[in-house]
């Protein structure tokens, strides 16, 4: 493993800790309920890090299929 690898992991961090900070400042984290879209919509603002601080603003939705009577 060389030197870079090490300084990849670093940015790699920093990158999601960004997105965690931005999903947090949008609320996300507020509120108790909790379902695919939101869980999604977490995930994929923490992915996309300091993005979201060019404008970016993902949104997940989804509808989980219902089970059979």
């Amino acid at each position: 493993m060389g030197r870079g690898s090490g300084i990849g992991g670093v940015i790699l961090v920093i990158w999601l800790i960004i997105g965690v900070i931005a999903a947090g400042q949008r609320g996300y984290f507020d509120s108790e309920d909790t379902n695919c879209a939101k869980t999604g919509t977490i995930l994929v603002t923490i992915v996309a890090g300091p993005l979201n601080y060019l404008g970016v603003n993902p949104k997940i939705n989804c509808a989980l299929p219902e089970p059979s009577k």
